[in-house]
């Protein structure tokens, strides 16, 4: 999916692409109250600690944190369940591929596509710890080589 077609993202979860090496992505739809919706589109929502769980044959986003909205008057619990949109075949294919993978479901990012609010979730195998150190390292090592290069070419 191109950036024109997807809005701007509204919550990211950053954090995920450290500690999970990241397999495949997959695009659903997410069931929101009304003020859940107002309190995304002015850019308020938070994936940190949040998984996908798929139970009785449906996937549900858990510890999430969208705030309530401040002008309404009965408004939503913030960190509540919300059931995610997604094809049967979807489904069943994400639930063969975890239990012979040992694959986790994670959301990655919120973001709006049109008027619908959409989660991509992404099928990740967590990372050990020599190997986020050398993503860490990797990642040191390019900044000082770009700065020396920068540095040469003044």
């Amino acid at each position: 999916m191109s950036d024109a077609e997807r809005g701007p993202d509204v919550a990211t979860n950053r954090a995920a692409r450290f500690s999970y090496e990241i397999v495949e992505t997959f695009e659903a739809g997410i069931v929101l109250t009304g003020t859940e919706v107002k309190s995304l589109r002015d850019g308020k929502a938070r994936l940190q600690d949040s998984y996908a769980a798929i139970e009785d044959g449906q996937v549900f986003l858990r510890g999430s944190y969208i705030p309530p909205y401040p002008p309404a008057r009965d408004n939503h619990e913030p960190e509540r369940p919300r059931k995610l949109l997604m094809h049967r075949w979807e489904i069943e294919r994400l639930i063969g591929r975890m239990q012979r993978k040992g694959l986790t479901l994670i959301p990655t990012r919120i973001y709006f596509k049109g008027k619908r609010a959409k989660v991509e979730l992404a099928l990740a195998r967590g990372k050990q710890q020599q190997d986020k150190r050398r993503q860490i390292r990797d990642r040191d090592v390019a900044r000082d080589i770009e700065r020396e290069v920068k540095h040469r070419n003044r």
